[in-house]
């Protein structure tokens, strides 16, 4: 909250100068108190009651107010942050698969605005927006530390009032900047699309954590009770997460023991242990997950049990690292809502992940597939066809080294 009390001290300073005439004898007084004490909600209201009597210009009231509640947030961590009532019922919407936007999750942190991924046949995605590209500007406007929060804030009302925005960005993995034009438009996310490739291994991409995910896993796996596959891979590259509930319940079908997840926080109801009951699906079948740098929060939580609780390896890149648990909680009495970090969440093992990530049994990164010394399970002469997939390749090699150490 320091910059928050500096920016609020700003302005009590100068109000001070200017009324230092009149109000001269008690200066001393307050020149030796601490800078920061008596800090309190009277003395918050009392600030913007002054701006709004005495500042040159005319200021709005809630203007004041709302530059009040961003500058809590800028204190808070990148994941925190205050909803008015059309971000809270895009939040709610795409918790249920539908959203109207962009069709991109973001981070901001340090002064910048990161994409944590673009969503499936969203308007982001056919721009070529990729999981890790650093925003750099917005309509032309460079992002810095102190419009960071305007500019989210204009990204979300452009996406409200169905107006197109530009954003000048860097990929990850090369300074060639890129800058892309969005329209907004009608997101649809099916939480799981799922085929049988390879000679009878089970593909399924699990797209966003929504409310539907795990019937529909439960679902999938009951259509293909009868099928003679000889293994499963579940992909969560790009999905940024969702509910928590979700991928616990994802993670207790597939696994028959062991702890899920734990929770710690502040507060008592923060705490919680997740662990797995005996029922599962797809009993016996090897199992890899993909994971990449857009694959974060649940899909962090879902990839660590599986791993760390010797169901499944991990292939693919390190994931995003976000390792909190943010909850929705309604403003008593209005349509706005505050999603807060209330807890961390800590693998199977007891580690926290959170700006590190999930390091993946066998490494595959994008610059993979340009070395000469690629893995024995990339095939290089395949890296040129169109739509060549390194990573989903790689597993299925690994299905097929495995089965010899099975006899």
């Amino acid at each position: 909250m320091h910059h928050t009390i500096r920016n609020i001290g700003c302005f009590v300073l100068g109000v001070c100068t200017a009324l230092s005439i009149s109000l001269s004898s008690s200066e001393h007084t307050q020149q030796i108190r601490p800078l920061y004490q008596d800090y309190d909600y009277p003395l918050l209201m009392d600030v913007i009651d002054t701006i709004e009597t005495y500042y040159v210009d005319k200021v709005d009231r809630q203007q004041l107010i709302h530059a009040a509640i961003n500058g809590i947030f800028t204190e808070l961590d990148p994941y925190s942050v205050f909803l008015n009532q059309q971000d809270f019922q895009a939040i709610t919407e795409s918790s249920q698969g539908e959203y109207f936007g962009f069709g991109f999750e973001v981070a901001s942190d340090n002064g910048q605005i990161t994409i944590i991924t673009p969503f499936k046949n969203s308007p982001a995605e056919r721009a070529n927006i990729k999981p890790g590209d650093t925003i750099l500007s917005f309509n032309h406007t460079q992002v810095n530390a102190q419009n960071l929060q305007g500019i989210l804030t204009d990204i979300r009302r452009h996406s409200i009032n169905n107006q197109a925005i530009s954003l000048t960005l860097k990929p990850a993995n090369t300074d060639v900047i890129k800058e892309v034009f969005l329209q907004p438009d009608t997101i649809h996310i099916e939480s799981i699309n799922s085929e049988i490739i390879a000679d009878n291994i089970g593909y399924i991409h699990l797209t966003n954590f929504q409310e539907d995910a795990t019937e529909a896993i439960a679902q999938q796996a009951a259509a293909w009770q009868h099928l003679p596959l000889k293994g499963i891979i579940l992909d969560i590259r790009n999905n940024p997460g969702g509910l928590l509930d979700q991928a616990v319940q994802i993670a207790d079908l597939f696994l028959s023991k062991g702890r899920i997840v734990s929770t710690s926080g502040r507060f008592f109801d923060a705490n919680e242990d997740y662990y797995a009951s005996a029922a599962n699906i797809f009993t016996g079948l090897p199992m890899v997950v993909l994971i990449n740098k857009g694959s974060a929060s649940a899909s962090e939580v879902l990839a660590a049990a599986l791993q760390e609780n010797q169901r499944a390896i991990l292939i693919g890149e390190t994931s995003f690292g976000k390792g909190t648990v943010q909850s929705l909680i309604p403003m008593l009495g209005q349509s706005n809502a505050i999603k807060l970090t209330i807890a961390q969440c800590n693998t199977p093992n007891g580690n926290n992940i959170n700006s590190i990530g999930i390091e993946p049994d066998i490494k595959i990164a994008i610059s993979a597939v340009t070395e000469d010394n690629n893995m024995s399970i990339i095939d290089s002469h395949n890296m040129l066809e169109q739509d060549y997939d390194q990573q989903i390749d790689s597993a299925i090699k690994w299905f097929n080294h495995r089965e010899p150490q099975q006899e």
